[in-house]
């Protein structure tokens, strides 16, 4: 029988671990950093300013202590790894040196249409979403090989379906999955696996400013008649992480109500 002690070990499939978190400071990334706190990690949380992800390391660390908040340009691949090598050697969460989790959340939109798109914005979307994910993988792939870590890329169902006005988005998405599957292969002899999380219509802080008449007939265009919440997104992760993604690699997990069915 599991235990409902939340204080129980056996309650804690991710104790003794470092869960290196990008985008941490709100929504998608917050529920995530949360939930696998929750699980026992001790969460590196990594967002623009060290200040945009205290508060988020701060509600970590009461749950699983240690967790601690950090600020990087994901794009500049040398702050990166300078910020990979100090998690490593200032976070080992009770075991081998971190991180042993790796979640690329991340990311920016600058929407426009693609004959007004300017070639700064398009770049700039390139360089966060999709460098950004490279550059962490890069620098954390030796301790992922010692620890058979895992990698989840947070992605999107625009990847797999296209958006009118979103060609740099959806692009830099569409290349997170094809990133997820060569660093599977690449790394899998090292027990490494790596998968990608495809939501959906998420309720974020982009879509709360939507009127009602657009969030009523957005919900309607989803099977499951609602838009996704954080924690919808928190949960597929902290699957893919726990015990039950052992097996799992290069997969790309939708995780949006039906929308993309």
């Amino acid at each position: 029988m599991t235990s409902s002690d939340p204080n129980d070990s056996s309650s804690k499939p991710l104790a003794g671990q470092v869960a290196l978190v990008t985008g941490a400071s709100r929504g998608i990334g917050q529920a995530i950093a949360i939930r696998l706190a929750q699980d026992g990690a001790q969460v590196a949380c990594v967002a623009t300013s060290q200040e945009n992800a205290q508060p988020v390391a701060d509600a970590c660390s009461a749950i699983t202590p240690g967790a601690r908040a950090f600020g990087v340009d994901v794009s500049d691949t040398d702050a990166v790894a300078a910020l990979v090598k100090q998690i490593s050697s200032s976070m080992d969460g009770g075991g081998k040196a971190g991180p042993h989790i790796l979640v690329n959340n991340a990311g920016i939109t600058r929407d426009q249409i693609l004959m007004r798109m300017s070639e700064e914005d398009f770049d700039r979307v390139l360089d966060v979403n999709l460098k950004g994910a490279w550059n962490f993988i890069k620098a954390s792939t030796r301790a992922l090989m010692k620890n058979g870590g895992r990698v989840v890329n947070i992605t999107s169902v625009v990847a797999l379906t296209g958006n009118a006005g979103q060609a740099n988005y959806a692009a830099s998405k569409a290349g997170l999955i094809g990133l997820t599957l060569s660093v599977a292969k690449e790394l899998a002899s090292r027990g490494v696996c790596a998968n990608a999380v495809a939501p959906g219509f998420i309720e974020t802080d982009m879509t709360a400013a939507l009127d009602d008449k657009a969030r009523s007939e957005l919900a309607a265009s989803i099977p499951l008649a609602r838009m996704g919440t954080p924690n919808d997104i928190a949960g597929a992760v902290a699957y893919l992480v726990g015990p039950g993604g052992a097996y799992i690699t290069g997969q790309t997990l939708v995780v949006d109500g039906g929308l993309s069915v």
